[in-house]
């Protein structure tokens, strides 16, 4: 059978990211919006895709959770731990 999903578009990549990283170092979307700068509500509708966030602002997202931008932005990153969260 061949496989039909769609990949992620770069926003969706991102939004995911942010989560996953931001559940990994045990940061509330609060925490992080303050530390960032930035709307708690901001930082929610970033992380639902609902956001077309500046790369100005991914940057002190990911300043904010001391990871690089460029593992906010890569589709592989966090891609087995959604699969081990999947089964």
């Amino acid at each position: 059978m061949e496989n039909t999903t769609k990949p992620l578009t770069a926003r969706a990549v991102f939004a995911r990211n942010l989560r996953i990283a931001r559940r990994l170092n045990d940061v509330s979307q609060e925490a992080l919006a303050l530390q960032a700068g930035m709307s708690r509500t901001y930082v929610s509708e970033i992380e639902r895709g609902e956001r077309n966030v500046s790369i100005d602002n991914m940057g002190a997202l990911a300043d904010a959770l001391g990871v690089a931008l460029r593992d906010l932005v890569d589709p592989e990153m966090f891609g087995g731990l959604l699969e081990k969260a999947n089964k």
